[in-house]
């Protein structure tokens, strides 16, 4: 073997072992954020979750009661399925947020990710007027901000209770 692969081979062993370091320092501190955590209590429901389970259930009531108040979507009525799917969704969510379960989180998380990718979509490309900009700016912050509360919180949910040792 040429000295020039053997020097490369040495350096790919070395940066190996530096990588290795690196995702053993990443671990222990997943580790200790998740000893850090507390379990919820019998019938505990994170503020954030309960805030989304709000949030969600007003966005169902809100799709129901636009469609019998005459709502127009792109200017005209929109048929009974493509109202009773999302409300029925949303709906379901906000049951199963309020019950702390983890599912409900996490469908409500992805529904913020999509909002968020839209919205800087729609920030990049279609914001015309400086409200258009601060409004998408403040959606951005408020879902974000919540997506990041959320996260937390779904980890407590998942947690199983620890039970005391003897």
């Amino acid at each position: 073997m040429s000295d020039e692969k053997v020097k490369r081979k040495q350096r790919g062993a070395g940066g190996r072992e530096k990588m290795g370091r690196g995702y053993a320092r990443a671990e222990q501190r997943n580790q200790e954020a998740r000893e850090a955590l507390e379990p919820l209590a019998e019938g505990e429901r994170p503020t954030v979750v309960t805030v989304g389970a709000v949030v969600a259930a007003l966005i169902a009531l809100s799709i129901v009661v636009a469609y019998f108040a005459g709502g127009d979507v792109n200017g005209g009525k929109p048929n009974l399925a493509q109202v009773v799917a999302p409300a029925m969704i949303m709906g379901i969510m906000a049951w199963g947020m309020w019950h702390a379960r983890y599912w409900a989180v996490l469908g409500f998380q992805l529904i913020l990710v999509f909002l968020i990718f839209s919205a800087f979509f729609g920030l990049v490309v279609g914001a015309t007027s400086l409200t258009q900009i601060f409004g998408t700016l403040a959606l951005l912050i408020v879902a974000g901000t919540f997506f990041y509360f959320m996260v937390k919180a779904m980890a407590r949910i998942q947690m199983p209770t620890r039970e005391p040792r003897d």
